[in-house]
């Protein structure tokens, strides 16, 4: 797996910047050449030349360069792992790293605050899952909610999420009323971020919870949600301002460096039926009721508990279907992967 840290660097690199912004011009308008010999002129280093050559070169819809990066392949590149330093060595810059170890670096960037460290690490063997998390991602209130139906652990996560999404709705209302546009890009980017750091620490959570349980985790498959969607005025902001792919993405990434299990379950009326019975309920806002047994709940906790029974009962299915074709399999080869099932079964 490749992975991106970022590093400040307090470095003025304003000239390089310069040099590299003239070369990246001069590889839109001539896309055929890419030996550094005819940007030499320009008194860019080659290594990094040769490589703003080739990645402006290549693009054939770019018409303008806007903002350039000092590029810097793996060859000069030096790594001292004992005193956990990086020697970029045309630029003449050390960088001192505090992030996990890695097997190499594939390329730096460079701008004028920081360098974007592209590094290749280990993934580890993903795990036979024993249990199974489900996670409900919502738009309201908490971000995300897990449920575990083996232990009946709960956990609800995110929830200053929608307080910030109203706050910086508000002062971006209020902006534009007073018509300071300007200030808009900046207020959007920091809520951005903000939003960005809170998907972290919410994946992170969520990956060493599944590690901890030996579980898999399992979410609702809701791709082109957007559009699918039937969206009530009230609701369009939350929807489209909610980042739930970049979460997805963000606890993707950190399971697959643990070696913990993903999987995807149809989103079809998980937070209607019965976690307890299984029968279609009522529910009211964030409250669930079942006419049927009585059950009452959290809806998202609900939903959460059904995510994970769906993926469970495939499991079982699955392994009854394999029993009355008389193909019997070892329950642990059973929970590796419901593909893998379904490949044995046809």
């Amino acid at each position: 797996m490749i992975l991106t840290y970022k590093l400040r660097h307090n470095t003025d690199f304003s000239t390089e910047l310069k040099q590299a912004f003239a070369v990246a011009k001069f590889a839109v308008k001539n896309p055929k050449c890419r030996t550094s010999k005819v940007v030499k002129e320009f008194g860019l280093k080659s290594a990094i030349s040769n490589q703003i050559l080739k990645k402006y070169g290549n693009q054939k819809i770019i018409k303008q360069v806007h903002n350039v990066n000092l590029v810097v392949p793996n060859q000069s590149i030096k790594v001292d792992k004992e005193s956990r330093t990086i020697r970029v060595v045309p630029l003449k810059l050390v960088l001192k790293y505090q992030f996990p170890d890695f097997q190499k670096i594939n390329q730096i960037e460079i701008d004028k605050e920081f360098a974007y460290i592209s590094c290749t690490v280990p993934e580890q063997p993903e795990m036979i899952p024993q249990q199974f998390i489900g996670v409900d991602r919502n738009t309201t209130v908490h971000v995300a909610v897990t449920a575990n139906p083996d232990t009946g652990k709960i956990e609800k996560l995110g929830k200053s999420a929608l307080h910030v999404h109203r706050k910086y709705s508000a002062i971006r209302k209020r902006l534009q009323r007073q018509g300071k546009f300007r200030k808009l890009t900046v207020i959007k980017d920091r809520e951005s971020r903000i939003v960005k750091d809170l998907n972290h620490k919410i994946s992170r959570k969520i990956v060493d919870m599944a590690k901890v349980q030996h579980a898999a985790l399992v979410f609702e498959d809701l791709n082109g949600i957007r559009q699918t969607r039937k969206q009530h005025r009230s609701f369009k902001y939350a929807l489209h301002s909610w980042s739930f792919y970049q979460l997805q993405t963000f606890v993707e990434y950190k399971a697959k460096l643990l070696g913990v299990p993903v999987l995807y379950v149809d989103p079809a009326y998980t937070s209607q039926d019965c976690s307890r019975c299984g029968t279609r309920g009522q529910r009211n806002g964030k409250d669930f009721k079942c006419p049927t047994c009585g059950h009452v709940d959290h809806a998202d906790v609900n939903a959460a508990f059904n995510i994970a029974l769906r993926q469970k009962s495939m499991i079982d299915r699955t392994q009854k279907e394999m029993c009355t074709m008389g193909a019997l399999i070892p329950h642990d080869a059973m929970l590796e992967c419901p593909a893998t099932l379904e490949s044995h079964a046809l």
